[in-house]
């Protein structure tokens, strides 16, 4: 939304004007069966699926957030395309057929673009595979590129298959960011540690969801692996000081660090197996050099 409180007061004092420019324009109302032809993304993770499973020039726009690297693994790709900041006059602006927006992006926006005729689809956060295979084969029916999306659910099941071909090590990894945060039960993470054929220590401390792992818990938990994002911030963090706190590196020395970059667990994808395979290469490292 606007920055400040005129901008977005003389943005309401338009809405009345700017709806009946778009009944006028028949904008509001997508043809029946014809593909949308100027989609607009707000949301980091519809940006990568729409770029998966868009049509060559249907995919206009998409947020700021998808050309940067450590958040998009797409992030090349995006760097050709408009870009967006969210803001509902902005969007509009761009005369979309259809915008994409995840069921968290500012409600504010998707509200006063719904109520100036614009199409929005909202998608949901992936929280395990299943999701992120409904989500693919959603995209490519808002998109209308059912095909596409057919050929990235193959894509993600071979990629599955192949994982599962490795067996379990059932070696232990604690996830580990930023201000101490993890991944526990009922998150894509988790799937993805249980994917590669690890344990994953947050589910034998019977956390749940994404909750603080105090350093205490992670020394006693004695991980096999100690996994986590290699983001850099440029410059010092208060966010990352305990990465460099003395237990910490404790831990990651007696066991093993491997950098899982936070990109490939944001959002689904078929990308998102990455991940998965990053563990599972780390662990079977670990196991070759315990054998010497």
């Amino acid at each position: 939304m606007p920055t400040n409180r005129l901008g977005y007061a003389r943005f309401r004092a338009w809405l009345p004007a700017l709806a009946g420019l778009a009944a006028v324009s028949g904008s509001s109302v997508p043809a029946a069966a014809q593909p949308p032809k100027r989609v607009v993304s707000m949301n980091v993770c519809t940006d990568q699926l729409a770029m998966l499973v868009a049509g060559e020039r249907q995919l206009h726009s998409v947020s700021h957030l998808a050309s940067d690297p450590n958040t998009s693994v797409l992030a090349d790709r995006a760097r050709g395309l408009a870009v967006n900041h969210g803001l509902a006059e902005e969007v509009f602006l761009m005369h979309p057929d259809l915008v994409l927006a995840g069921t968290y992006t500012t409600r504010t926006t998707v509200a006063l673009l719904r109520r100036l005729g614009v199409r929005v689809e909202e998608f949901a956060p992936d929280s395990s595979i299943a999701d992120i295979r409904t989500n693919i084969l959603r995209m490519g029916e808002v998109l209308e590129q059912r095909e596409r999306s057919a050929e990235l659910v193959a894509e993600l099941e071979h990629g599955l298959a192949e994982l599962g071909k490795g067996g379990a090590s059932h070696k232990t990894v604690a996830t580990y960011y930023a201000n101490s945060y993890t991944s526990g039960a009922g998150t894509l993470v988790d799937e993805i540690v249980k994917l590669s054929g690890l344990v994953n220590v947050a589910d034998r401390l019977g956390l749940s969801g994404t909750a603080r792992l105090p350093l205490e818990m992670l020394v006693l938990s004695k991980p096999d692996l100690v996994a986590g994002g290699d983001e850099d911030y440029g410059a010092p963090a208060l966010a990352q000081e305990n990465f460099v706190h003395p237990a910490y590196q404790a831990v990651a020395e007696r066991g093993s660090a491997v950098a899982v970059p936070s990109r490939y667990t944001i959002c689904g994808a078929p990308f998102t197996l990455e991940a998965a395979r990053l563990l599972r290469d780390a662990a079977s490292q670990l196991d070759k050099e315990e054998a010497k």
